[in-house]
């Protein structure tokens, strides 16, 4: 059952014993109404273009199909048209971030929670690594496991949490995952994780979601989960 942004106390004792703390990068850690992603998706769509000729409306097309299909319009490209994933990768991600800025309460509450935090991407290192630096969150985290990390295989694949997981030795039932695609948490739901679907504040909330939780306000639900495990 969906629970939003329940107080800090008995609802959020799911979260004792989680030793290990897992974030999506985009539209996760910064809110979707930034743009950021979207420049990301936008540049996707003009290199689909160009590689299979399509137009501008065919292009979104098919980027929306190799992502439902594949997990990413990345692997689509790779398995239909022979895409170069380096290229692509160091092309999409060429965005402008100075949208974002520094985000205090954020960094406050990802030092609070104990344990360890990681990121799980279908980015790369370095847009993570440039992400994190703008928010000034880069110093908060663990260990980062990107898309070529995984071998180009994206979430939701059940191979890349087990690469994830067995990379930094994590007990899925004590780790909690926070993402805003509610396919991703599928997988970590039945590995046994407490799963947190973040969702942005325009964008309409899903009928129905795998997660255990749903937020509109990261920073608040961790400072609230923070909160509850010291009480």
């Amino acid at each position: 059952m969906r629970k939003e942004q329940p107080p800090a106390g008995d609802d959020l004792s799911v979260f004792a014993g989680v030793r290990d703390w897992i974030f999506d990068l985009d539209d996760t850690l910064y809110p979707p109404e930034s743009g950021v992603f979207t420049a990301v998706i936008g540049r996707i769509r003009a290199y689909t273009a160009r590689v299979t000729g399509a137009t501008g409306e065919e292009a979104a097309a098919l980027q929306r199909n190799y992502a439902a299909r594949y997990g990413t319009a990345l692997r689509g490209l790779m398995e239909e048209h022979g895409v170069d994933p380096v290229e692509f990768l160091a092309e999409v991600h060429d965005v402008d971030r100075s949208v974002l800025g520094p985000h205090p309460a954020l960094s406050a509450a990802l030092t609070r929670l104990p344990g360890r935090k990681f990121i799980l991407t279908s980015g790369t290192h370095a847009h993570a690594g440039e992400t994190l630096v703008r928010l000034g969150i880069d110093d908060c985290f663990d260990g980062m496991f990107d898309i070529v990390d995984a071998g180009y295989l994206p979430k939701p694949a059940e191979a890349t949490y087990a690469a994830f997981l067995a990379r930094f030795s994590i007990e899925p039932t004590a780790a909690a995952m926070f993402e805003d695609t509610p396919r991703n948490l599928v997988v970590p739901r039945t590995l046994g994780m407490r799963t947190v679907l973040v969702v942005g504040r325009t964008k309409p909330r899903p009928d129905a979601s795998p997660a255990d939780f749903v937020t509109a306000d990261l920073s608040d639900f961790l400072s609230q989960i923070a909160d509850a495990l010291r009480s």
